[in-house]
């Protein structure tokens, strides 16, 4: 609604890491050039760690981004994965074949000889591993023993943990101390400083369009820098609200009142920053006064555009308003036959490349479960993109829901964030097409 305004050409604050938007200040460009060395050093783990909103994510995306051609990498990124699990998952994502009868024996030998290889051909690969704070002390052994495979001089598998503060409370645990003392570089990512989000304000104003003299004086970039501790996703969040709330004014200058307006809709507001009662306007007068503003302008020539793009009450709507090709109405959804869904999502599946990526959603033990699911935390979503294969669990029979097509890592991970409230709350998480290929397919010849 306010980008026209401001002259801008896309939205500034969006939360969803974008990684034109690569901030290198605060010391993530520095940190990021030694993840890149440490990585080409192949010894040891290393572990990222920073606090909700610091943006471990973004990081994570430039890393892959950064890393030579090289380099291999994969991705462990569902914190809820079962130490025996954890094989299986890697040899999905690399595409290796992995029935589900095998032993753990076989799994390992199987990985081992693909990193041989690809040492042999002087090719290195690195797992990243996201949300490592929520994984069990067994899941997290798990993966410090991978860590064992390594030829004479050079570690096979590279390993990168990105995890919340809780992360390092879990390394301290004596039982897996052997992976503490594997850790051979640690970086903790601090909160930005009032200069750096001085310098991130303009930064992403600049890159979004904007030519204009500054919008946030140090005035009222020191009352961001309290109200969001200097986390980026708080810091995006005020900008993106405040500027709004500038556009209801009709002012270019971002004041002090328009912060405490965004802050008092903001979820993170903890009543430490308490303001005058005329200042603290709901959101719901807020956005009000955003539409009569632009009913106003768009009576004068120079019209606000008519399709916005990002407004305050976008991001307040519920979670489903949000979500990838929510459908207008899922009272109803045309669900058709179970058999019928299973035949269209193999099809589907050899029709994609294997690189493509889906969102794998929920784990059903009975066929008869997908119609409950579908009416119920399944209705936020796009009917047409749900699909189902048979998968197995714990050597029984299930079927496995996923969502979506999505031609990248990243594309995937901003569907991923978009999801519903109830469907984020059973810890999706992303998938190749050629990992679920290769499961089918071994499931399909270990029932022959």
């Amino acid at each position: 609604m306010y980008h026209e305004f401001f002259g801008l050409k896309e939205a500034p604050f969006r939360i969803t890491p974008d990684t034109g938007f690569f901030f290198s200040g605060g010391e993530r460009g520095a940190i990021l050039q030694g993840l890149v060395y440490a990585i080409r050093q192949g010894e040891g783990i290393i572990k990222v760690t920073g606090e909700v909103g610091s943006g471990k994510t973004m990081l994570c995306w430039m890393l892959e981004q950064h890393l030579p051609d090289d380099i291999e990498t994969v991705y462990l990124a569902n914190p809820n994965v079962k130490p025996e699990d954890v094989l299986p998952s890697i040899l999905a994502e690399l595409e290796l074949a992995h029935p589900a009868d095998a032993s753990r024996a076989e799994h390992l030998r199987t990985l081992n000889d693909y990193l041989l290889a690809r040492h042999d051909a002087n090719r290195q690969v690195v797992m990243f591993v996201e949300e490592a704070q929520g994984m069990t002390l067994d899941t997290l052994e798990e993966i410090r023993l991978l860590s064992n495979l390594e030829t004479e001089r050079e570690k096979l598998l590279q390993i990168v943990m990105f995890g919340q503060p809780e992360l390092d409370i879990k390394l301290a645990d004596p039982r897996i101390r052997q992976l503490r003392e594997r850790i051979t570089t640690a970086i903790t990512l601090a909160p930005f400083t009032a200069d750096d989000i001085r310098a991130y304000l303009a930064f992403r104003l600049t890159t979004a369009g904007y030519r204009g003299p500054d919008l946030f004086d140090r005035r009222v970039v020191r009352i961001i820098a309290q109200a969001s501790q200097g986390l980026t996703r708080r810091v995006n969040i005020l900008a993106d609200k405040s500027l709004l709330a500038a556009y209801t004014d009709n002012t270019h200058r971002v004041l002090p009142r328009h912060i405490r307006v965004a802050l008092r809709d903001s979820a993170f507001n903890d009543g430490m920053h308490s303001s005058p009662r005329w200042l603290l306007s709901s959101i719901a007068v807020v956005v009000m006064l955003a539409v009569l503003a632009g009913f106003y302008r768009l009576s004068k020539p120079a019209a606000i555009p008519a399709q916005p793009t990002h407004t305050m009450a976008a991001q307040t709507a519920p979670a489903v308003a949000n979500s990838p090709k929510v459908a207008a109405n899922t009272s109803h959804i045309p669900a058709g036959t179970f058999e019928q869904r299973l035949t269209t999502t193999r099809d589907w599946l050899m029709q994609q490349p294997a690189e493509a990526y889906t969102l794998q959603l929920s784990l059903l033990r009975n066929p008869n479960e997908f119609p409950a699911y579908l009416s119920g935390e399944g209705s936020g979503l796009a009917p047409d993109q749900l699909r189902i294969f048979r998968s197995q669990a714990q050597g029984h029979p299930s079927w496995t829901v996923i969502y979506g097509n999505y031609p990248s890592r990243q594309a995937a991970n901003q569907a991923l964030a978009k999801l519903p409230e109830a469907v984020r709350r059973r810890q999706p998480y992303l998938r190749t097409v050629g990992g679920i290929r290769n499961e089918t397919r071994q499931i399909q010849q270990v029932g022959k």
